[in-house]
């Protein structure tokens, strides 16, 4: 499903480089739960970014679906991204002004998918999240775990085959947590690809594969 090849990224300030990621090579297949770690500062969201299309490598390839990312232009990227890919923030990355049905319903509605299915994803995942109550409240009158449960279901409405989740329980409390990491492992079980960047060694549990990074380069990959 996805292959780097010798991917690096830096940002330059006058003459200098500053590296962020280093001959970064690495496959992914479909089906896969593979979860990226290492300290802080060691690349994994530029990683999960540039893997989801949000950032581009300075240098080296990227293939998705033997699509070759590092060769396409911008528009080309982001229509990968909008029928492949969801995308679950630490910080949810909800929309205030809208409700909790109209947050799920936005990337349908890029999709140019008709009302009728529209209404039917989101009541599936509304009933499947227990938030048929709250689906016409709106994010600041939820909890962080249910605004989190949002973000999920706004990242899979589309039924995606990639679910890229950045520190997805990094504001939650522990059962809040448990409860996401369920409901992911649940996902992959089903058939979803994941890929996860968490600092949390219990979540990592929850994959089948982890890789360590540490500045910049990928220093372990352990099947779980």
């Amino acid at each position: 499903m996805i292959t780097l090849s010798k991917i690096a990224r830096y940002y330059t300030s006058g003459l200098q480089k500053s590296w962020v990621l280093r001959d970064m090579t690495l496959d992914v297949q479909q089906g896969e739960f593979l979860t990226i770690m290492g300290p802080s500062g060691a690349g994994k969201s530029t990683l999960l970014n540039i893997i989801g299309m949000l950032d581009q490598a300075n240098q080296g390839e990227y293939l998705f679906f033997d699509e070759p990312v590092h060769k396409l232009k911008e528009k080309k990227r982001h229509e990968l991204h909008k029928h492949y890919m969801g995308f679950i923030f630490q910080a949810y990355h909800l929309i205030d002004e809208l409700t909790v049905y109209e947050n799920i319903e936005t990337p349908l509605l890029y999709r140019k998918i008709k009302k009728e299915e529209r209404q039917s994803r989101i009541a599936d995942l509304l009933d499947r999240f227990n938030m048929v109550a709250k689906k016409n409240l709106f994010p600041h009158q939820l909890s962080g775990g249910q605004q989190q449960l949002v973000g999920i279901a706004r990242a899979i409405v589309s039924n995606p085959k990639l679910l890229l989740a950045d520190e997805p329980t990094g504001n939650l409390h522990t059962s809040q947590g448990k409860v996401i990491m369920d409901l992911l492992k649940s996902l992959h079980t089903e058939g979803m690809s994941i890929i996860q960047v968490t600092h949390s060694e219990k979540n990592a549990g929850y994959g089948t594969r982890i890789i360590e990074i540490e500045d910049g380069f990928i220093r372990k990959d352990m099947p779980l």
